[in-house]
């Protein structure tokens, strides 16, 4: 009897009489031959069809087949380095063949198709080898994140999706009715977070997050998964060492476990491979400078004004990309502005002009992919920084009264899966780094 197998493990069962399960990817006919390339999911196996080894009827329902019929074959595993697929270097000499259901045409075929196209189609475009890579690979930095996280001490508490209040920019929330009052879909988990990191000390949360960013720009989604750390005691130098150990260990992890996929994304590992501690720091001001000096050195008058920049301002994309290619890998960049950033922000005690935080800058052009501070622990502060920045204090009672019961020094950062996975993958567009993108124009399907 065959033994059902999983495509991914084909090459334990050389020799052995298999059954597969899948989709029918792709089909070529050769007189009395046909090669069948079956997907199930954890890979795609060449399977052969052979008229003098089939019954006759299931050879001709082999070669009739249409992409994404569904069915189950079963065969012999073959050796044979020349088979294409993933793993690859073995093949299926199909005996029998049961068709589950014959597939209508199907509308994503190998000819080039818009993006629009393709996103209208989003839901069989995830089929496509290209995308079945990113996904799997999107699924082992979950994966890298959350093991990290747990082995390292921290504890997983969810924090709530609707909220009564802004937790970052007021102008880019989701407003809903909650029943007669206004709610907003959450923008982060972190001022919950804070009040989680004084019951358990170490604490993360996990889950979408919504921004009603009126943006079209590659790096950008309305909703996006986002991981949270919140760490009691820690100051900025402490809350650095965390991140980029945390980081480096992200992007080896992939490059242990997804070598195929990242071969299949034509994904150049060269610079992922240097990802390792320490990563470079500099000052916002020390930015600053170096923006300055490369737009007057520049003779280009549109990238003279997409570089320059006045102190004070925050970062834009080409500053961002700008700083980022200054280095070899990650940058973190510390100590912006008090007025661009987030109220919670703990200012400098020999620079009040500016805040202990920190950004970490990805090279190759993927911006941002952390953003973290210390935060402000003197109930006093918090209250002057609430009431000169005008929020509404009545939202904020619960975040305020944290400071009244044994408040200490913390920290925390949160860092975008969607732009982790843009740049390990090397992805020119966001819109491919979650299975179903919710963007400025888009919201199907």
């Amino acid at each position: 009897m065959a033994t059902p197998i999983l495509i991914q493990d084909i090459a334990r069962y050389d020799g052995q009489d298999v059954t597969v399960r899948g989709w029918l990817y792709d089909k070529t006919h050769k007189g009395k031959l046909a090669f069948l390339k079956v997907r199930d999911g954890s890979g795609i196996a060449q399977c052969v069809a052979f008229q003098k080894e089939m019954d006759p009827a299931q050879f001709e329902t082999a070669i009739a087949l249409s992409q994404e019929s569904s069915l189950i074959v079963s065969g012999v595993v073959r050796k044979d380095d020349r088979a294409p697929g993933y793993p690859g270097g073995y093949e299926i000499g199909i005996r029998s063949l049961e068709v589950i259901q014959a597939a209508d045409e199907y509308p994503i075929t190998p000819k080039e198709h818009g993006t629009e196209f393709l996103m209208d189609h989003r839901h069989l475009w995830l089929r496509s080898t290209r995308q079945w890579a990113i996904l799997r690979i999107r699924a082992t930095i979950i994966k890298a994140i959350r093991d990290w996280l747990d082995d390292h001490g921290y504890l997983l508490v969810d924090t709530p999706i609707l909220t009564p209040a802004a937790g970052e920019n007021t102008t880019t929330l989701f407003q809903i009715d909650y029943f007669g009052e206004p709610a907003f879909l959450a923008q982060t988990g972190q001022l919950y977070n804070e009040a989680n990191m004084a019951a358990h000390g170490k604490v993360y949360c996990f889950g979408p997050t919504f921004r009603a960013e009126k943006s079209k720009t590659r790096r950008h989604l309305m909703e996006f998964w986002m991981v949270e750390p919140e760490m009691a005691f820690f100051d900025l130098d402490a809350l650095i060492e965390m991140e980029q150990d945390f980081v480096s260990t992200i992007v080896q992890t992939v490059l242990a476990k997804r070598r195929q996929e990242l071969a299949i994304l034509e994904r150049d590992t060269t610079r992922l491979e240097n990802i390792a501690p320490p990563f470079p720091r500099i000052t916002y001001t020390e930015a600053v400078k170096r923006l300055q000096t490369l737009a007057a050195q520049t003779d280009d008058p549109e990238q003279k004004a997409l570089l320059n920049i006045t102190w004070g301002e925050d970062f834009g994309a080409p500053h961002e990309t700008a700083i980022a290619e200054m280095f070899d890998r990650p940058v973190f960049v510390t100590h912006y502005p008090v007025e661009a950033k987030a109220f919670y922000m703990q200012p400098n005690a020999e620079n009040p002009q500016v805040v202990n935080c920190t950004d970490l800058l990805a090279p190759e052009g993927y911006g941002e992919i952390t953003g973290g501070s210390e935060r402000i622990f003197d109930a006093a502060l918090l209250e002057e920084r609430v009431k000169t920045m005008s929020i509404p204090r009545e939202a904020y009672a619960w975040y305020l009264d944290l400071r009244r019961f044994g408040s200490v020094p913390h920290a925390g950062f949160g860092l975008g899966v969607e732009r982790v996975v843009a740049w390990i993958c090397g992805l020119p567009h966001i819109r491919e780094t979650i299975p179903y993108p919710r963007m400025l124009s888009r919201n199907y399907p």
